[in-house]
């Protein structure tokens, strides 16, 4: 029997396409079991869900679709199967909820619009026939038979789970809902939680989740029924579902409270005027009594981590309250600096993740970032201060590496207060030291601080001065493979620090490939754990600076796959090294030209000069790129941009994006890169981020819009996203490159349909095509007359060549006298389609 969930899957994906669904069945099935991965699971339940209702068992169909929605709640076709699944029911009040949602994503696609249109029918249909009342008044009996059912432990297995699958369902209209909660509901809900049976337990917490969706007053009431002590020990339970689950319900009751969502209910919930920050006080605290409890689990800490991530900072710095942020840092900065200062190879350490410290590393950051004025940043900096202060006890050494700890997680958060941190007397000097220690312990925390604190130029300077010696001797002498990897990438990281010393640059040029090869080693070994295997990809990310070391690792396949592997992981750390690696092996960095004269007059008064690597040169850039391709790096840098907005930083973003820009380079490669996802991946690349970033996303969106058919490169509504980074790109301050590639995408797409013409129309895009087609450049000036024969289909054009006072029209006659007889054919084609369409134009052309 197959134990890999992926080939399951794909199993799975043929019986389907094959119509045996009973088979595709079973292959999901049993992928579900031994899946451990978040988004394939979603990616199966999502499957599943296809498979049931093919088969017409609707019921479970909308559950499994729920459980895909569980883990990813933006996931389009699992929401498009539910609304499917629960038509077919005869929900139709929750089926038109979630083809809404569906057309809210996808506002242009006329699947979802049409399911609008007849659930919106047929509801208003059922009413006017009083279907609404006969289903009201049978809601009580079907309530209560699927609580006799769930709660008879003789019921049949497969009764109970209909049963439950029902109730959820029912949980999602508010005519179920309310008869639930109103038939001692939740007392019954609370019941299946204590069975202690995982499926009637999920079944409670969604069912419950559902109740309180859009509905203040009924998830106030719920969460006082329950008590939040029992939803955050639920929520830290050792089952990641359920954990998952109660995580959705607590954020479900916090988006009510917050008036997040909130929906009219015929003035019930009017007519009560509920207080609601003394109950999101009361969740804001026990999420914090959560990070620093011995009893709570590292999933469990991690669900917490998030629920203040998500629900603390403001999501808009225009809004001028911060309350929530100043309540957390006045009541539990300190805690969350526990977590951080948290060191796992300790006996006292709180159970924990991979992603624990780094996510309350964000959570710090979120935090600073939400402060207002100098004042509170001062009063979140005293307090950090006096929290280390604390820990430092030149007695107690294992208290004193907590400190160090603290800031090395605050360096990974808000990092200009790490740096201030780092000044503090005596910090820097207590990490040289603990590098000399005889104890592991010492040494694993202390290389790990210099790392994260030699960022800074002024901090490298003081490290390679006092502890370079000291990391030299531990990588050599250690046996201990965590010390040495992280040593390793201290040495790499200040080797790379931009001439702060020769000497030490020298060093790592004389044994890069030797480096090189021991952090290639330590990547491909997955028996060590990932929080150790991260640093190997942090040093590939200096050591890809040599070109023999980045030739070296794109022909090494294993430890290439290894790499991609990690990058699906949540850590922006991980995910920066790897953007930045990429980037070496692609040379896509920006490149200073060497003015001959300058070289000359180096090498005169006897300066070291940088010459280009052999293996820099074009050829090998583009064997690398190839090499890439073929080992699946678009798979993975497509990962990677769907990641948290905590974890894909600006700089990632702008790191993928020249990657992206380099591997589109051949226009052969620009199929492989769509096929893998490229296409989509590019598109928030070119919206968000830094503003080189932007521009080299649109770039590379350029290439690929000016080659292929946009129908296969962007399905559907997405193809629209792209017009206004093309659009971007028309502006004399980028280069003719970028203009030309960027009229040849808009030329593409003008040649496809109206509503595309109009887009572009719409993105005020005409003046820069026109001004082009009076470019001296040959190229440039061909391809903006050939964009203007497609725009001027449109009549919205057109009407611009008719109106009164422009030369528009002038303009087209005189490029059809220019020597360039692809820019001649393109202006007469113009002239022919605008005087077919506009009577007046005929007699206009005449006058000018």
């Amino acid at each position: 029997q197959m134990e890999d969930p992926i080939q399951l899957k794909e199993e799975g994906n043929k019986y389907f396409q094959a119509n045996d669904y009973e088979k595709a069945l079973q292959s999901y099935t049993q992928a579900i079991k031994l899946n451990k991965d978040k988004a394939l699971q979603g990616l199966l339940y999502r499957n599943r869900a296809a498979c049931y209702l093919k088969k017409e068992e609707y019921a479970k169909a909308a559950s499994d679709a729920s459980r895909a929605i569980d883990i990813n709640s933006s996931d389009i076709k699992a929401l498009y199967r539910r609304s499917q699944a629960l038509e077919k029911l005869g929900k139709l009040d929750q089926a038109f909820k979630d083809a809404q949602k569906c057309a809210t994503i996808e506002p242009r696609n006329k699947n979802f619009q049409e399911t609008l249109r007849r659930l919106g029918a047929n509801i208003q249909e059922k009413v006017h026939a009083g279907g609404a009342l006969r289903i009201q008044f049978s809601t009580d009996s079907r309530v209560q038979k699927m609580f006799e059912i769930l709660l008879d432990e003789n019921s049949e297995k497969e009764k109970r789970e209909k049963a439950a699958n029902n109730l959820i369902v029912l949980g999602r209209e508010e005519a179920g809902a309310e008869r639930i909660f109103q038939n001692n509901g939740v007392n019954l809900l609370l019941q299946l939680i204590e069975t202690k049976n995982p499926e009637l337990i999920l079944a409670a917490v969604r069912t419950l989740s559902g109740m309180c969706t859009g509905h203040k007053a009924r998830a106030t009431a719920i969460l006082h029924y329950l008590g939040i002590d029992s939803i955050c020990m639920w929520m830290s339970v050792d089952n990641e579902e359920i954990s998952l689950a109660v995580c959705n319900l607590l954020q479900t009751i916090t988006d009510c409270l917050l008036g997040q969502g909130k929906e009219e209910h015929h003035g019930k919930e009017e007519a009560v005027v509920l207080d609601t920050k003394k109950d999101l006080k009361m969740i804001t605290m026990r999420l914090l009594d959560m990070l620093v409890s011995k009893n709570v689990t590292g999933q469990g800490r991690d669900r917490a981590l998030n629920l203040l991530n998500k629900n603390i900072p403001r999501k808009d710095l225009k809004d001028h309250d911060n309350s929530r942020t100043i309540f957390v840092i006045d009541n539990g900065l300190k805690k969350i600096l526990k977590v951080v200062g948290q060191i796992p190879e300790m006996p006292d350490c709180l159970p924990l993740t991979e992603n624990t410290q780094l996510t309350a590393s964000v959570l710090l950051n979120k935090l600073y970032d939400d402060l207002r004025c100098d004042p509170e940043r001062d009063n979140y900096r005293v307090i950090c201060e006096e929290y280390i202060k604390s820990k430092i006890d030149p007695q107690n050494m294992d208290k004193t590496l907590h400190a160090v700890q603290i800031v090395s997680g605050v360096l990974q958060g808000p990092f200009d207060l790490g740096n201030k941190l780092l000044g503090m007397k005596g910090v820097m000097e207590m990490m040289v030291a603990l590098c000399g220690s005889e104890r592991e312990i010492d040494q694993l925390v202390a290389v790990e601080a210099l790392i994260h604190a030699s960022t800074k130029l002024s901090r490298a300077t003081f490290i390679i001065s006092n502890g370079v010696n000291l990391l030299k001797e531990i990588y050599k002498k250690t046996k201990n493979e965590k010390i040495k990897i992280r040593a390793l990438v201290g040495l790499c990281k200040l080797g790379s620090a931009g001439g702060t010393d020769y000497g030490l640059r020298q060093f790592a040029e004389g044994s890069t490939e030797k480096l090189a090869k021991q952090c290639r080693k330590w990547l491909c070994n997955t028996t060590i754990d990932a929080r150790t295997r991260k640093w190997a990809v942090e040093g590939m990310s200096y050591l890809t600076l040599d070109a023999d070391v980045k030739d070296d690792f794109v022909e090494d396949e294993p430890a290439l796959k290894a790499m991609f592997d990690l990058a699906k992981t949540s850590d922006k750390t991980i995910l920066y090294s790897v953007a930045s690696a990429l980037v070496n092996c692609t040379n896509s960095y920006d490149t200073k030209e060497l003015v001959p004269e300058l070289v000359q007059l180096a090498k005169f008064s006897k300066q070291h000069v940088p010459e280009e690597h052999p293996k820099d040169k074009k050829d090998f850039v583009v064997k690398r790129v190839k090499r890439l391709l073929k080992a699946g790096v678009v798979s993975a840098l497509a990962c990677m941009v769907k990641a948290d907005s905590a974890i894909l930083t600006d700089q990632s973003k702008e790191l993928i994006a020249r990657v992206f820009l380099a591997l589109c380079e051949d226009p052969k490669d620009r199929g492989t890169i769509v096929a893998q996802g490229g296409g989509k991946a590019l598109i928030p690349l070119a919206v968000e981020g830094t503003e080189v970033g932007k521009i080299k996303a649109s770039h590379a969106l350029a290439k690929i819009a000016a080659i292929s058919n946009p129908d296969i490169a962007f399905p559907g509504e997405r193809v629209y996203e792209v017009v206004r980074p093309l659009v971007s790109l028309l502006n004399t301050e980028r280069d003719g490159l970028q203009n030309y590639e960027a009229l040849l995408g808009l030329t593409n797409f003008s040649g496809r349909s109206d509503k595309l013409r109009l887009k572009i129309v719409k993105e005020k895009a005409l003046p820069d095509i026109e001004n082009y087609m009076f470019e001296n450049h040959d190229q440039l000036r061909q391809a903006a007359t050939e964009c203007m024969c497609n725009l001027v289909v449109n009549k919205e054009v057109q009407e611009r060549f008719v109106a009164d006072g422009n030369d528009r029209l002038k303009l087209v006659v005189l490029l059809c006298g220019e020597d360039d007889e692809k820019v001649q054919v393109a202006a007469a084609g113009a002239l022919a389609m605008l005087t077919a369409a506009q009577k007046k134009l005929c007699s206009k052309m005449t006058q000018v």
